[in-house]
């Protein structure tokens, strides 16, 4: 086994993103012992907290410190750098504070005396009784040379002794740098450490999708241990050799046949996921071919005997098939080969066509549910604490705020509104406030002033309810709907909630059945309700767009109702696939899968790659025009999707099959959709993976933020972080900066079916108004885009008018871009609009 250094410490004070927990395995136990039951998070977690292995193994390999130094900006000198490397909790660095105070930041600088492959750092705060110099905001630097260095991540870590971690793209270098910009608790000017770590996965192409691939293999165990198995995204099926009766020796090898020939650049090789070590592969080579035939060999090395993910890269090669043989058992254990998942891949496109990342921001939480504030701030939060959550309703929730304009993140305050905020379900109001419903607390409502930044009670709701839908209405009220996820009771008819002064009321809606929502969720009820598509729409109506096939129009007045409006097309439920409005009446639908999760005897559950468009513009008594649209690359499920001001779509994150708190699977390439050619094209891939529990946002600079991921406690899926991506309608051919228009002028606020005056720096003849977003578990009912066309035009000055149905532009906050002919938007002004 690889040594790992810090294992003890990290075993006991684990959170998110740090990668080298303790785990098991048996040297001579023969047995598969493939686990098909999850694993409980913590006994205070509700049943769907359990989680599976790979929730918990190693991401990254933890670089060993043997013949590592570490000098710092400044030291205590009885706290030198030196202790930060050393392996020892007990011991510590520590900025100089006497007999000369140094004030901050302070950095320490790690050097390894070899160019390694990193990919992120860990940072342990002393763990004696004081706090004081635990890191609060950093920043990460590396360099090749020890004088050019080069940011790679920034963030904000919370006051606590947890273990911290910040993960980047992968890249070489010697020297890897922590800055300490603040101290967590402003205690004062002081900075220490016990042990920083450091990660080290290579820099690789993004992953290709699977779909239409197939596997062969020398020999398998049986069907159960199928080859098949290395490309289904479960990290609990493999691949197998025999292993009793006549075993075949080594070597033994794998192919993949991606059936069309493209440019490859690396592979990677999942170990088996489970308690036992048997078949992980050591010495190894990777060949490929064009015809199955004629094989060249472009990769080979050892693999280390551990459950971290491999890596071989290599050069930039046109293949069809792709082989790689097993060598080596790297135990020693006996001549048997296994694999959980495979993964090609590929090339990342140029930033002019596929646009382009900007480093990671950490955050002292996971970012569970985000809201996009008027003032450039981005408001988070997670649930009871940083990385977890419980059934406890009466607690505090953790919340972070981000702001766009320095790219810092506040720490972590506490909230206490009697109100878990996890699982809940999210709507902005005409004013601005958004309005929390539901989840860990049930029967709560919350209300959050983004101006006022402050947390009012609201009132409790006639149906307990989580993971329930809500939108706002045209008539500036909330429907919610759904919501079977904390009590499992079934029944979550729709109610209503009309503001009032601070706060407000909810009022019943028995005709609103939810019994008409319901997907054919093999986990029954507690899965079928969950995470409804609700878009308000003219005089107090709302359409329910998925995840259920069949589609619903809803009135609201009275008692409300519920009628059929037919299936979404050919499409199967789409549970934690994403629907948004694209254009005014006009839906697009993407991903998802027939289950929320596995739930015996369902397993194995693959999320589509499929999508629909859908036209409401008829309203409830014309019939919904549904036509499938082109598929998506990767089939998608807890996937994410933006629509951006010039009416493309970027679907984001998500993974092939849809296992909650796992990264299997998981899908780093976007796809943006074009709704004039209803095509999707492959964006530049993030650096992180996306699924269950991440969050996406329009920027008002037109830029888009991808973060979150996990809250799972002590597992390795927790990503308290986020990135933001430059889509390529900013950039030039060459990846440059695009020029862009300017608006002047706007009006803070409006009504429907106003004019507008507006002026800009240059001749600008298209316009569009999207709304502010709030999004949690992939749902953002609140994004919509609305074209608008100037009526006159005198030089760089409009009038823009603004539709009158507030079924159309449903009262709120609006972020107002001008585009140019080429599709270049605007930073956005905002205007309420109501």
């Amino acid at each position: 086994m690889k040594q790992r250094w810090l294992v003890a410490s990290i075993a006991a004070v684990l959170i998110a993103l740090v990668f080298v927990p303790v785990y098991v395995r048996s040297a001579t136990a023969r047995s598969i012992n493939v686990a098909t039951t999850t694993t409980v998070v913590s006994s205070d977690h509700l049943p769907n907290a359990a989680a599976q292995p790979d929730a918990f193994t190693p991401k990254a390999d933890a670089l060993s410190p043997a013949g590592w130094t570490a000098t710092a900006s400044d030291q205590q000198s009885t706290y030198p750098a030196s202790n930060a490397i050393d392996g020892r909790m007990a011991t510590i660095w520590h900025s100089q504070y006497s007999p000369t105070l140094v004030a901050l930041p302070h950095s320490i600088t790690v050097d390894m005396h070899a160019v390694n492959n990193v990919s992120g750092l860990t940072y342990e705060p002393r763990q004696d009784t004081s706090p004081n110099g635990t890191i609060g905001q950093y920043s990460i630097s590396v360099s090749t040379d020890g004088t050019n260095f080069s940011p790679v991540t920034s963030g904000t870590w919370a006051d606590d002794k947890t273990v911290k971690a910040a993960v980047f793209a992968g890249l070489s270098a010697r020297y890897v740098r922590l800055t300490a910009l603040t101290e967590a608790g402003n205690r004062g000017q002081w900075t220490s450490a016990a042990e920083i770590g450091i990660l080290g996965n290579p820099a690789i192409g993004p992953a290709l999708s699977h779909i239409g691939w197939t596997a062969t293999a020398d020999s398998q165990a049986s069907a159960t241990y199928a080859a098949s198995n290395v490309l289904d995204g479960d990290a609990l099926t493999i691949w197998h050799t025999p292993w009793n009766g006549t075993v075949p020796p080594l070597p033994h090898y794998i192919t993949i046949d991606m059936k069309t020939a493209q440019v490859i650049s690396g592979f990677s090789y999942m170990p088996r996921q489970d308690s036992s070590l048997n078949g992980t592969i050591g010495n190894y080579a990777v060949s490929v071919s064009n015809d199955g035939s004629t094989w060249s060999q472009v990769a080979s090395g050892t693999w280390a005997n551990d459950h971290t993910p491999k890596y071989a890269v290599f050069s930039p090669i046109s293949a069809e098939f792709v082989r790689l043989t097993a060598l080596t058992e790297s135990g020693n254990r006996g001549p048997w080969t296994s694999a959980a998942e495979i993964n090609i891949h590929g090339q990342a496109p140029a930033p002019g066509v596929g646009g382009k990342w900007d480093a990671p921001i950490g955050f002292p939480l996971v970012p569970v549910s985000a809201m996009m504030l008027p003032n450039n701030k981005v408001l988070t939060f997670s649930a009871y604490t940083d990385t977890s959550f419980t059934a406890t309703q009466d607690t505090i929730t953790k919340v972070a705020i981000l702001d766009l304009n320095t790219g810092k993140v506040t720490e972590p305050i506490d909230v206490n509104t009697h109100h878990q905020m996890f699982c809940t379900g999210l709507a902005i109001l005409p004013d601005g406030r958004l309005l929390i419903v539901g989840g860990s607390n049930d029967y709560a409502t919350t209300i959050y002033d983004p101006v006022a930044n402050s947390w009012t009670i609201g009132p409790r709701l006639n149906i307990p309810r989580a993971y329930n839908g809500a939108a706002t209405l045209s008539t500036g009220q909330v429907l919610t709907l759904g919501g079977s996820w904390h009590d499992m009771a079934g029944g979550k008819n729709g109610e209503i909630f009309t503001a009032s002064g601070a706060t407000g009321s909810w009022r019943l809606l028995s005709g609103v059945l939810a019994s008409k929502i319901l997907t054919a969720d093999p986990a029954g009820v507690y899965r079928a309700d969950n995470h409804v598509w609700l878009f308000g729409q003219s005089n107090g109506t709302a359409f329910q767009a998925g995840p259920s096939k069949q589609m619903n129009w809803i009135t609201t007045t009275g008692n409300g109702t519920i009628t059929a409006a037919g299936n979404r097309g050919d499409s199967a439920d789409a549970m934690n696939g994403n629907a948004v409005m694209y254009d005014v009446g006009q839906i697009l639908t993407l991903g998802g899968a027939t289950a929320y999760q596995d739930f015996a005897p369902t397993l194995d559950v693959q999320a589509t790659n499929r999508a629909y468009t859908i036209d409401v513009r008829g309203g409830p008594t014309q019939p919904v025009v549904v036509k499938r649209t082109s598929d998506m690359a990767f089939a998608r499920a807890y996937v994410n999707s933006v629509v951006l001001p010039d009416g493309e779509v970027l679907a984001m994150g998500g993974q092939q099959h849809p296992q909650t708190f796992t990264d299997t699977g998981a899908v780093l390439s976007p796809e943006l959709w074009d709704p004039a050619t209803g095509k999707f094209t492959m964006m530049a891939p993030e650096a992180i993976p996306r699924t269950y529990h991440s969050v996406a946002l329009l920027l008002p600079d037109g830029r888009v933020l991808s973060g979150g991921g996990g809250l799972c406690g002590t597992c390795t899926t927790n990503h308290a972080d986020a990135q933001i991506f430059t889509p390529p309608y900013l950039l030039n051919s060459d990846g440059t900066t695009r020029t862009r228009p300017v608006i002047n002028s706007a009006p803070a606020s409006t009504t429907t079916g106003s004019t507008i005056p507006v002026t800009t720096n240059s001749a600008t003849l298209r316009f569009a108004l999207v709304r502010m977003g709030a999004v949690t578990h992939s749902v953002d009912t609140d994004q919509r885009r609305i074209p608008l066309t100037p009526t006159t035009v005198n030089g760089t000055a409009y009038s823009l008018p603004i539709p009158s149905d507030k079924g159309t532009v449903l009262p709120g906050n609006y972020m107002l871009f001008a585009l140019d002919a080429n599709g270049t938007p605007s930073v956005s002004k905002i205007i309420n609009i109501r």
